[in-house]
């Protein structure tokens, strides 16, 4: 029995040797160490050491897996429900797993959790194989993306970190990956700060858990664990305003690793500044080569097509139209200006000519002598035959007075705007109502001063009667009727010449003894000859109930004004299609008003202008 006890005894101690034996292997060729520390907010480095080293990266490998996927369904390659066929790569794949089998199919977005939180290498590689095609491909992949990010010294060769030759990273990279998948992917960035998920098949928990649970401000991000590579993370944490992101290489176990964490991110919070100005990473352009599988169909494996998409913009939208003033268009808002200036125009030359006519009876009595001295021009005599009766005995003494008084010089369409716009001045005397034309009960006065031109020469002996006489007050009217029937004669023949003919040899009854004084007067007025039926014109007033209007406030100029006035027109035809637009000088400037309008009308649209933003108030007399 004794001897029984010492055999056994020897065996003990001969596995406890060879126990510490087959540790000193590990503890001699252990991981190289590296690490960085870094402001995430500036890219300032707070502290480095052997951070350009290139060593085993592990899992962190899956950050740019997880990298290039979110730039998959951000760019529509793939989306979060889309259902991958496990690859019999993928299915093959070592743990740490979540037990994928091939020909199966699942949601890329619980690959997406099971590779980030539980660190699952067959659900990476399955989204390696979704994405590339295959492995080869996606590593090509993540070579072009590490490039465009600045990781210098990184290259791939799996989606999943597993030891291989020539799969290499540093800190420095690792660090400059994480910092860009906070900045470039806020929106899944909190997936890392997960202490458990759903990943489809089951609840799988975070490697990195412990860490978040007992360092202060701890959200993320990656852990990673090989024999060749050691144990790795790469952490971020905030605190206040600030926030520090490091990675530590080559920890011999996962307390040693978090114990290293917490010190380097203290020592990032000592220095970091929290003052320093936000510099955030640029992302980078799309790939010009992106290799994308088709999952279509339901085959066992992937067929892999090649895509290449181009980043470039190869055509603007074109903007849409902005909502604008219903049946307005830009032609009809030009021909409304227009003719605002045209009217701003007529409105001032009819101002000009109502200063012009004022006519005293001195300049009616040099007009007349001015007749009696001067030639009758032909285009006179022509217009006195115009407007003579056409059946009737003839006045003995001709009104050749009429004739000399002529409108000549003024254009027709201006002479008739003079004579329908409103003059706002109050009509005090015979010559101002000449110069207006807009009185219901015409006076042969007021006719004869708005068809004089210019003031004539001082009068020359001759007396004019300013009573005016019944009889001529009827022929003058009859004249009119007349002038204005031949006036539409002519407009109606275009730019026919017209067709009198004019006598060279005067005529006996147009000449008669004068006297010293001359009177107006006419004889027996002739037969009435038949005209056809006056035409009845509506009007919008400001009588009889209309006496409201909206003023729609003052501007700087009176083509201002009525630009305002016609605009507001157009985009309220419903309320103000019937009422007048007028601008009226003020000390203020020039307000822009409508009116004509009843109280009701007034309060309704200056309603609908208060809804459009547009200011406006109610004017009553």
């Amino acid at each position: 029995m004794a001897i029984t006890a010492t055999k056994l005894m020897g065996w003990v101690r001969f596995g406890l040797f060879a126990l510490i034996l087959a540790a000193l292997p590990v503890r001699v060729f252990a991981a190289p160490y590296a690490a960085l520390v870094m402001d995430m907010r500036s890219g300032e480095i707070l502290y480095s050491k052997n951070a350009d080293t290139r060593l085993h990266p592990a899992s962190l490998t899956k950050m740019m897996t997880l990298y290039i996927t979110f730039q998959a369904v951000e760019r529509g390659e793939i989306s979060l429900d889309q259902m991958v066929t496990v690859s019999a790569n993928a299915a093959s794949q070592p743990p740490s797993r979540l037990g994928l089998r091939a020909g199966q199919k699942i949601a890329v977005r619980y690959l997406i959790r099971a590779a980030a939180v539980k660190s699952a290498n067959d659900a990476a590689a399955a989204l390696g194989d979704a994405i590339g095609g295959n492995q080869a491909r996606f590593a090509e992949r993540m070579n072009r993306t590490a490039k465009a990010l600045g990781m210098r010294n990184t290259t791939f060769r799996n989606a999943n970190g597993l030891t291989q030759a020539g799969h290499l990273s540093t800190a420095s990279d690792m660090t400059i990956l994480g910092r860009h998948l906070f900045y470039d992917f806020p929106q899944y960035y909190n997936i890392f700060s997960r202490k458990t998920a759903d990943a489809g098949m089951a609840k799988v928990y975070n490697t990195n858990r412990r860490f978040l649970n007992d360092y202060e401000g701890a959200d993320g991000i990656k852990t990673g664990y090989t024999v060749a590579a050691g144990f790795n993370l790469t952490a971020s944490a905030k605190r206040g305003n600030k926030r520090i992101i490091a990675t530590v290489f080559g920890g011999s176990s996962t307390a040693q690793r978090n114990a290293k964490m917490a010190e380097l991110l203290d020592l990032g919070f000592k220095r970091a500044s929290g003052r320093s100005p936000e510099n955030r990473p640029s992302a980078p352009a799309a790939d010009t080569q992106m290799l994308m599988a088709s999952n279509a169909g339901s085959t066992s494996g992937l067929s892999a097509q090649r895509i290449r998409v181009s980043g470039a913009v190869s055509k603007s939208p074109f903007p849409k139209r902005r909502p604008g003033v219903p049946g307005a268009d830009a032609d009809a808002i030009q021909m409304a200006l227009a003719q605002a200036q045209a009217e701003a125009q007529a409105r001032a030359l009819a101002e000009k000519i109502a200063a012009d006519v004022t006519v005293e009876p001195e300049a009616v009595a040099a007009k007349l002598a001015e007749a009696d001295a001067k030639p009758e021009p032909e285009a006179e005599i022509q217009l006195a035959e115009a407007i003579a009766p056409a059946t009737g005995p003839r006045p003995m003494p001709r009104p050749r007075h009429i004739a000399a008084l002529a409108p000549a010089p003024v254009e027709p369409e201006a002479t008739r705007i003079a004579a329908t716009e409103p003059v706002e001045a109050p009509v005090e005397d015979e010559a101002t109502a000449l110069a207006a034309l807009a009185v219901e009960a015409p006076v042969a006065q007021t006719e004869i001063a708005a068809l004089a031109p210019a003031p004539a020469p001082e009068p020359s002996g001759f007396a004019q009667s300013t009573e005016p006489q019944p009889e001529t007050l009827r022929l003058a009217s009859a004249m009119m009727d007349d002038i204005l029937r031949n006036e539409a004669d002519v407009e109606a023949q275009g730019d026919a010449e017209p067709a009198f003919v004019q006598s060279t040899e005067p005529q006996p009854e147009t000449r008669a003894a004068r006297s010293d004084k001359v009177i107006l007067a006419a004889l027996t007025p002739p037969a009435p000859a038949p005209h056809q039926q006056p035409k009845v014109v509506a009007r919008a007033s400001s009588s009889g109930g209309r006496g409201h209007g909206v003023s729609l406030g003052y501007y700087n100029s009176k083509f201002a004004a009525e630009r305002a006035l016609l605009t507001i027109a157009l985009m309220e035809t419903d309320t103000l299609g019937e009422a007048l637009r007028k601008v009226a000088s003020r000390p203020k400037g020039f307000e822009a008003n409508f009116v004509g309008m009843s109280r009701d009308m007034a309060e309704l649209a200056c309603a609908r202008l208060t809804a459009r933003a547009q200011k406006c108030s109610v004017i009553g007399p």
